[in-house]
C-alpha cells in the first residue's frame, strides 16, 4: 500500500471531504486520527476506517483554540507512536454581502479556517521535523484565488490558508516535510448546501462540466 503504517491527522474528518480523504488514506494503508468538533461523525468515520482493517481514533477538538490543538496532537503523538501526514480540512462559511457582514461572522470563519490550519500545522510539525520526514496537505479554495461574491471571509481565509501554505513549504523543506495546497471547486457538501440558490447559479456557470463535484472526487 502507497501509505501502509502512515499515521494521518484529518481535522474536520468526520463528514464531507474530509470523511471522504480519511477513508481514502485508510484504504492505502493509513492509522487515521479524526478530529472534529462533532462527536456524532467523527465516530461513525472512526468505525468505518476500523471496518477497512485500520487504527482510528477520534479527537474532539476546536481548531481555532490553540490549546485545544497542542493537547489533541500531543494525544495523537502517543497514541499512534507519531504523526506522519497532517490534512488540514476543517472549515466554515458565514456568508453574507461585505456591507452586511458583522465583525463576529468575520472572525469565526477566518478563526476556523485560517487560524486553524495555522494551529495545526504549528503543532503537527514538531513531531514530523524530528523524524525529518512529513506531510502537511491544506485543503483551500477555488475562491481563494478568483473571490466570490457573499464570501468576503471565505474566500480571505481560504487565500490566507494558500499563503500560509507557500510560506511551510519554504521554512520546511530541509527537514523533509513537504506542504501543498489543493483548491476545490463547488464540491456538494452539507456546508456547500447552505449555499443559496443564486450563489449556486453563479458557481455552475462557471464549471466547463455544468455539474457540482462529489466528495468522493
Amino acid at each position: 500500500m502507497l501509505l501502509d503504517n502512515k499515521v494521518a491527522t484529518v481535522t474536520g474528518g468526520g463528514a464531507g471531504i474530509g470523511r471522504e480523504i480519511a477513508l481514502a488514506f485508510a484504504r492505502q494503508g493509513c492509522d487515521i486520527a479524526v478530529c472534529d468538533i462533532a462527536e456524532g461523525p467523527a465516530s461513525e468515520t472512526v468505525e468505518e476506517i476500523r471496518g477497512l482493517g485500520r487504527k482510528a481514533e477520534y479527537f474532539l477538538v476546536d481548531v481555532s483554540r490553540t490549546g485545544e490543538v497542542e493537547e489533541a496532537v500531543n494525544k495523537i503523538v502517543d497514541s499512534f507512536h507519531g504523526m506522519n501526514i497532517l490534512v488540514n480540512n476543517a472549515g466554515i462559511t458565514r456568508d453574507g454581502l461585505l456591507i452586511r457582514m458583522s465583525e463576529s461572522d468575520w472572525d469565526a470563519v477566518l478563526s476556523v479556517n485560517l487560524k486553524g490550519a495555522f494551529n495545526f500545522t504549528r503543532a503537527a510539525v514538531r513531531p514530523m521535523m524530528k523524524a525529518r520526514w512529513g506531510r502537511v496537505i491544506s485543503i483551500a479554495s477555488i475562491v481563494g484565488l478568483m473571490g466570490n461574491p457573499g464570501q468576503a471571509n471565505y474566500s480571505a481565509s481560504k487565500a490566507g490558508v494558500i499563503g500560509l501554505t507557500k510560506s511551510v513549504a519554504k521554512e520546511l523543506a530541509g527537514r523533509g516535510i513537504t506542504a501543498n495546497a489543493i483548491a476545490p471547486g463547488f464540491i456538494k457538501t452539507r456546508m456547500t448546501e447552505a449555499l443559496n440558490d443564486e450563489q449556486k447559479r453563479i458557481m455552475l456557470d462557471r464549471i466547463p462540466l455544468k455539474r457540482f463535484g462529489e466528495t468522493g472526487e
